[in-house]
């Protein structure tokens, strides 16, 4: 019986090394790897490059790593609620790709699919296109962009089993299913660990052939960036 259960997120993010290039899932806060963040922290990892939709808020998710300087670079679509992400980057501290979020999503698919380029309109004639090939197709241009890969890709899901098959909630699926599959190791943690056997398959989101270890989180904040109550 396959079993790629590991006992915390210590074990799962043993041998990330520096300079390792992580894909980290989530839109926001909504659905980020929150134990694989805290040990990301814990283990001090420098020269990271993450590829994630966002880059956290200062004090949470992916901001915590930049307010630890652990970032090296970003590749990302929107950053708006990160503070400190804005000052690294006016001050020439942090690389950035910034991305169109339809073209980030594209980029992951295309790596975990093993299709190393494509072309799409998004962001011809701007800034985003600069330096890139550009082609016409049936009288409309096009921009040729490059897949996305990882070393390690970090993805949450809400159920999972033992052989690593995954189950989202809501929209904290996000961008988790693609980044699962382009990662060279991808990392899972979930809220609910079951046996092999348990999940109903025409439910599971992502296929345990993605993914190389799982395990059991501890605590989930779950925090929301803003929340409107009155209108």
């Amino acid at each position: 019986m396959i079993n790629k259960v590991v006992a915390n997120a210590q074990e799962a993010l043993r041998d990330i090394p520096d300079g390792a290039v992580l894909m980290l899932g989530g839109f926001g806060l909504c659905g980020i790897p929150e134990n694989s963040i805290a040990e990301l922290l814990r283990k001090n990892i420098k020269n990271l490059t993450c590829i994630s939709n966002n880059a956290g808020v200062d004090d949470f998710g992916l901001g915590l790593l930049l307010q630890k300087r652990q970032v090296k670079k970003m590749i990302s679509s929107y950053v708006g609620e990160n503070a400190e992400f804005e000052r690294q980057l006016l001050n020439g501290e942090l690389e950035v790709e910034l991305i169109p979020q339809g073209t980030l999503a594209e980029r992951i698919r295309a790596g975990g699919a093993g299709i190393p380029a494509f072309f799409t309109p998004a962001g011809y004639g701007t800034e985003v296109g600069t330096g890139k090939e550009a082609r016409e197709f049936n009288g409309k241009m096009y921009l040729l962009e490059h897949w996305l890969r990882a070393d390690f890709a970090l993805v949450k899901a809400w159920k999972g089993d033992t052989a690593g098959n995954l189950v989202y909630k809501g929209t904290a699926r996000n961008l988790n299913p693609i980044m699962a599959t382009a990662g060279k190791i991808t990392i899972a943690e979930v809220e609910e660990l079951v046996p092999a056997g348990e999940l109903d398959p025409n439910h599971v989101h992502t296929p345990g052939i993605f993914v190389q270890r799982i395990f059991k989180g501890e605590v989930y904040e779950k925090r929301i960036e803003q929340r409107t109550v009155r209108i």
